[in-house]
């Protein structure tokens, strides 16, 4: 069975951006696995770092097992992920232990340092997959096979610098929309933080209407995930698109995965 590897900053990312795709494709038969870089640790005002990210933990976890996910805890703390060889080594362990045809990440530019860092590591690691000169942490060999790295839609639908995002291709995520909400649900102690801090009143709805807005703006579906496709070289033989191949399944365009310029 094919498998999927969602690559987040912090335990709550995926939920926002990728699990109603994972949820497609876990329909369709693949295997699903869920790794937040970050520990969650900086996400409260009210407990301190440790209990906040013993807390995030399980949320993450349950969250994970809502999905039908395996489950990687995190290797690093909020504001602490960047760009580097230790971390890139970490990172390339687990995509070598999973050996994903898809790896799901975020956007390359995004509103926050976590997120840009998560993809380049997501990038690069799916990269060293099957090179065997490059020494994971802990050590795994190469895992060989093409990979498709996709990115999601960033937070705000733009860059840091305001400028608007689109996606290459929409994944209808209305059937498993309710699903996706009670997977977020699951990170009960992120309401009051985002709320303070980024002024959402609710983490739910602000969810909800990205959703829509993809809906929308693939004029086809009520909600939607838009991604961006990585270019291919590097990482697999051939221009491959499997979120097309595997979504793109009903030509009544019902439940499908379809190119933003169609």
């Amino acid at each position: 069975m094919p498998a999927v590897l969602a690559l987040a900053a912090h335990p709550d990312d995926i939920e926002y951006v990728m699990a109603g795709t994972l949820l497609r494709l876990r329909a369709r038969g693949w295997e699903l696995h869920y790794f937040n870089l970050c520990s969650g640790n900086c996400g409260s005002l009210e407990m301190d770092a440790t209990t906040t990210a013993r807390t995030r933990l399980g949320e993450a976890g349950a969250a994970a097992a809502l999905l039908g996910a395996h489950f990687h805890p995190p290797i690093v703390d909020d504001l602490e992920l960047a760009y580097t060889t230790p971390l890139l080594r970490r990172v390339t362990a687990v995509v070598r232990t999973v050996n994903p045809a898809v790896v799901l990440t975020h956007a390359p530019v995004d509103y926050m340092e976590d997120h840009m860092a998560a993809a380049r590591l997501a990038v690069t690691a799916a990269f060293a997959k099957n090179i065997p000169n490059f020494h994971s942490d802990p050590p795994w060999p190469g895992a060989p096979g093409d990979v498709a790295v996709y990115h999601a839609m960033p937070h705000g639908l733009r860059g840091p610098l305001r400028e608007e995002i689109e996606p290459d291709q929409y994944v209808d995520t209305t059937g498993v929309h309710e699903t996706k909400l009670a997977a977020l649900a699951c990170h009960q102690s992120q309401q009051g933080w985002l709320a303070a801090s980024q002024g959402m009143n609710s983490y739910l709805q602000a969810m909800d209407d990205m959703s829509r807005e993809m809906g929308r703006r693939s004029r086809r579906f009520t909600h939607a995930e838009g991604w961006r496709r990585h270019l291919h070289l590097g990482l697999a033989q051939a221009d491959i698109d499997p979120l097309a191949l595997e979504l793109n399944v009903d030509p009544t365009g019902i439940g499908a995965a379809f190119p933003a310029s169609t």
